[in-house]
């Protein structure tokens, strides 16, 4: 039998107005959402370019904000540092009245209480936190103190006073990334912003005939230092030379034992690498103590101290009376410490410009980046919404023309 009519007409007409309708529907959603690409099959190149510019974008936003956390983080330690010289300078001043023998020895036991309670306040600021709570001068260590102050009885003066003062932060570095690849120190430990003289460690062990056993390594200042089996104290001491830290080794040439000095002033940090006995077996790290700083073997000599040491050099000094050494040898600590504290505040304040440029770099780019990303995926809302008016007219033009062209008649009921 054959069929008076077909569905063909209409099943046409739907098909081309429901893709008209999905078309509109899709720019519709591409004005809600402001860009011309909402999948990649709409542009796979801009797609592309747009991708990169994103995660380009987000990257410097996040070095942006890694600058703001430093600069900020670095502004507290430098309040901080800058009350401490302002208290070197101080105690030195002091220590230049006290090295006159016009005073007499009462008047410089009063000085001496000054330079205690200055000591005093020394140590309260090398334990200061931040805004967050973590320790500033303690390395990587985030709570607790960076220094013990150790109490006993000091001649000539009443009560318990400082006597010591120990580190017990770390020397681990905390790196924050600024640019691509570009990063800057995050961390300040206390045994380099307050310490005074270059560190020397004399071993007392000959190590003439010594050879390392196996490969091994050493750290030192948290360098690992590479050893090999057969090496002897000659090839130690210039692996050590050839290593990219602030410390030079040398051999004794009375006793044959190892020789280390620190070329900027600063607490060495030293420790034999895992499964490695050679600064034990050299007698420069004691093989019963834990970690470093406080592993230095017992008959080992060790020269070079803190900013605390000098205080309390010169503190003694004064209750003692003692004219000649507070002129020499505690101003000399005092001068020592005083040029090591404007060093670190030099180094904060290079930093600072440095970040402060790659900073307004950032700044820069960020936008240029966010115009290129535009210029890639933005949609033209003039464009976009001139091209919905004509397709919400030609769908209106083709829903009356289905309607003129459809009519039911009888014979749709008689298919």
């Amino acid at each position: 039998m054959k069929r008076i009519s077909t569905y063909m007409p209409n099943d046409d007409y739907q098909y081309r107005m429901r893709m008209q309708e999905w078309k509109m529907g899709d720019l519709q959603a591409k004005i809600g959402e402001q860009t011309r690409v909402r999948e990649l099959r709409d542009d796979p190149l801009a797609a592309a370019h747009s991708t990169r510019f994103q995660s380009k974008i987000t990257r410097l936003t996040r070095f942006s904000d890694n600058i703001e956390t430093v600069q900020s983080d670095h502004r507290i330690a430098e309040g901080y540092i800058s009350s401490a010289n302002n208290i070197i300078l101080r105690v030195r001043e002091l220590a230049i009245q006290g090295a006159n023998d016009t005073y007499s020895k009462q008047d410089k036991a009063y000085m001496a209480e000054e330079v205690d309670q200055l000591l005093n306040e020394l140590v309260e600021i090398s334990n200061a936190e931040n805004g967050n709570g973590t320790v500033i001068f303690g390395g990587d260590k985030n709570k607790g103190l960076a220094f013990r102050a150790e109490e006993g009885m000091v001649p000539g003066a009443s009560g318990r006073r400082i006597t010591s003062v120990e580190y017990l932060g770390t020397i681990n570095r905390q790196l924050a990334e600024v640019s691509n690849k570009s990063y800057v120190n995050i961390d300040f430990p206390g045994n380099r912003v307050f310490w005074a003289e270059q560190q020397q460690i004399f071993s007392s062990a000959d190590a003439g005939g010594y050879r390392v056993l196996k490969d091994s390594s050493i750290r030192i200042d948290g360098e690992d230092i590479p050893l090999n089996a057969g090496d002897n104290i000659h090839s130690i001491a210039a692996k050590i030379n050839k290593a990219d830290i602030s410390v030079k080794a040398g051999i004794d040439p009375v006793t044959n034992s190892l020789i280390l000095k620190t070329t900027t002033p600063h607490q060495l940090w030293l420790e034999d690498g895992k499964g490695g006995s050679i600064l034990k077996d050299l007698g420069v790290v004691s093989p019963n103590a834990g970690g470093p700083p406080s592993n230095i073997h017992m008959d080992a000599r060790v020269s070079g101290g803190s900013l605390f040491d000098m205080v309390i050099r010169l503190r003694d000094d004064l209750y003692a009376g003692n004219t000649i050494d507070i002129g020499g040898k505690a101003l000399k600590g005092i001068d020592m410490a005083h040029n090591n504290m404007l060093s670190e505040l030099s180094r904060l304040g290079a930093e600072d410009e440095r970040l402060q440029t790659v900073y307004e770099r950032i700044a820069y780019e960020i936008p240029n980046i966010q115009q290129m990303n535009s210029n890639a995926v933005d949609l033209d809302f003039a464009e976009a919404i001139t091209e919905l008016k004509m397709m919400e007219r030609t769908q209106q033009a083709t829903l009356q023309t289905a309607a003129k062209v459809l009519k039911p008649t009888l014979l749709d009921y008689l298919r």
